[in-house]
């Protein structure tokens, strides 16, 4: 029996959305001159519109490309995307994990349009050679709730007529992403930096901008989804700041902060090297165990932010599914009630497992802490196992 270790993780917090908080984060610490005044007011407009840019040079989005906030987090920016530029092409849908499945289901059951699907299970990839580039192609860059992700984006054609919509979520700020192959890319505050929830970003090429100003679908879109003006053409005050309703000053404060962070640590190529890191650390530590493995068996389509990790212990395999769940369950509730490690937990609708954040806000040395707590956590509940 493995005794209960001795060090904590001096910041306990691998959720995988909200994200942990940068190193060093004091609320107290966030601008309050603007709270209270209008949304619409020059000062909060120009603040707004200074996020966009400093987002912009973090994760150096080339210029070709609008950037604009969104209500409702990477949903909100990926249902504007779809309600709003989907139906003029056919469409495919790559789901090789629940948002990418939730995706496909509103294309298809709230759209009434008829998506091909290109699908695959729990921990693996679809065939990517089968992407259609006539067609319109959603997907998401990296499974949150699946650990997987896209290797490459040799798979998107240079020549396509369709758009590449991409789901960037927990990939943004923690992968490379090719912008020249995207033409609409999301994420939310709450992610990859640590920001609060309710704010999407998104990202449009000059070829989904040119789809807003030309095609009009037949459906009505709610106002939160509207990327148009009176006019039926991409609202371009949305890229200057204006928001579509009134979103909260102190999260975008709250998100200046984090790409002020970011910045000041060296952007983008730092951020990166801070998720590898944390990923090499947890990857050393899966390996030399033996009840834990890796959900994605191909190492090069392996998250490094969102890791999904599955059970291989033969006492685990034996329970029911239930059962199963149930023991995720008490694991959890061992480590947090040690305050060791919180949200260690899988989605609700993947495979039993484990699931850590290991994005750029995560510490190197909170992974290497925090692995001796699941090997106790783990022991201790199989131990009760009746």
């Amino acid at each position: 029996m493995t005794a209960k270790p001795d060090v904590k993780p001096a910041r306990p917090w691998f959720s995988a959305g909200p994200t942990a908080k940068r190193p060093g984060y004091a609320l107290g610490g966030l601008p309050t001159d603007l709270l209270g005044r209008g949304i619409r007011a020059p000062e909060v407009v120009e603040r707004f519109a200074h996020g966009l840019r400093l987002t912009r040079e973090v994760l150096e989005v080339p210029e070709s490309h609008v950037m604009l906030y969104t209500p409702g987090s990477d949903t909100g920016a990926v249902e504007a995307a779809l309600w709003g530029m989907l139906g003029h092409r056919p469409v495919q849908v790559v789901a090789f994990e629940n948002f990418g499945l939730t995706w496909l289901a509103d294309v298809k059951d709230h759209l009434g349009l008829e998506p091909e699907a290109l699908t695959a299970p729990w921990g693996e990839l679809p065939d990517l050679s089968k992407a259609d580039w006539s067609k319109d192609v959603v997907f998401p860059w990296n499974g949150t709730t699946s650990g997987v992700r896209v290797p490459d984006a040799d798979w998107i054609s240079d020549d396509r007529e369709g758009l590449a919509i991409c789901d960037a979520t927990s990939a943004a700020f923690a992968m490379p992403l090719p912008f020249d192959k995207l033409d609409v890319v999301t994420f939310s505050f709450q992610k990859a930096l640590g920001g609060e929830a309710g704010i999407g970003v998104m990202m449009l090429s000059p070829r989904a901008v040119a789809r807003l100003d030309g095609y009009r679908p037949d459906r009505a879109i709610p106002k939160l989804l509207r990327l148009t003006d009176g006019k039926g053409r991409f609202d371009r005050a949305l890229a200057d700041g204006v928001a579509i309703n009134t979103f909260s000053i102190l999260t975008i404060e709250d998100w200046i902060d984090a790409l002020d962070w970011a910045k000041g640590i060296g952007g983008l190529t730092e951020l990166i090297r801070r998720t590898d890191a944390n990923y090499a650390a947890l990857a050393k530590w899966v390996e030399r165990t033996d009840w834990i493995a890796f959900l994605p068996d191909r190492q090069e389509i392996r998250s490094t932010t969102s890791v999904c990790l599955k059970f291989t212990d033969a006492r685990i395999a034996a329970l029911d599914p239930k059962a199963q769940k149930a023991f995720v369950v008490r694991f959890k509730a061992l480590l947090e009630g040690e305050a060791a490690v919180f949200d260690m937990e899988p989605h609700r609708n993947a495979p039993p497992g484990l699931r850590l954040w290991c994005g750029c806000t995560v510490e190197t040395t909170d992974v290497m802490a925090a692995t001796p707590w699941l090997e106790w956590a783990f022991e201790t509940a199989v131990s009760e196992i009746g």
